[in-house]
Formats: structure tokens, sequence, C-alpha cells
């Protein structure tokens, strides 16, 4: 079995497989209920898809939540950081890890 692409998409997809068995429902019917395949909704629940926007918002519909409940407090550093390009953000955050103060 293939492992999560990351700690955010193992997050995500136990939220999506958690509110799908509070419903009672199988993951075909939330993949019909969300007008997804019903593979891809497995592997979401595995962590082993990078979802879009669209699929997160579609998933949430067939759950009848708000995709704030799947999200909510999955940050960056549940992101491998080689998926992440080096941004002004990085600079700064080194920075000030550093003890230095960032240059405006």
């Amino acid at each position: 079995m293939r492992e999560p692409k990351s700690d955010a998409a193992r997050i995500f997809g136990e939220r999506v497989r958690a509110h799908r068995q509070r419903l009672g429902i199988s993951q075909e019917t939330l993949a019909q209920l969300s007008d997804v395949h019903w593979t891809f909704v497995g592997q979401v629940e595995r962590g082993t898809r990078n979802l879009s926007l669209h699929n997160i918002v579609k998933l949430a519909a067939g759950l009848d939540i708000d995709p704030a409940l799947l999200v909510t407090g999955i940050d960056a550093s549940a992101v491998p950081r080689e998926e992440r390009q080096p941004s002004e953000a990085d600079r700064i955050r080194s920075q000030r890890q550093a003890g230095a103060k960032p240059v405006a």
C-alpha cells in the first residue's frame, strides 16, 4: 500500500473518512454525492491523492459540511519541504530563528 503524500493529505483523508462513516455511507455513495469517481474517494481517504480546491469543495458538499471542517488546523508544516518552493516568508522565518531582524 502506498504511503500518504504528506501529513496534510493523511489528516484530510482521515477527516473525510470520519465524516463519511458518521453519515453511514460508502465511498461509492460519497463519490456519487460529490460527483467524483469512487476510486478517488479511496485515494483521498488513504492520503495518497493531492486535491484541488474544487475537489475539496465537492467532497465537502457530498458530506454536507463546510469545507473548512476538512482543512482547519492543517498548516504548511504538514507539507513536505521538497514540495514547497522557498519563499520570502521562509527567508524571514529563517532570520527570526537566527535572531536577526528581517530587512524590509
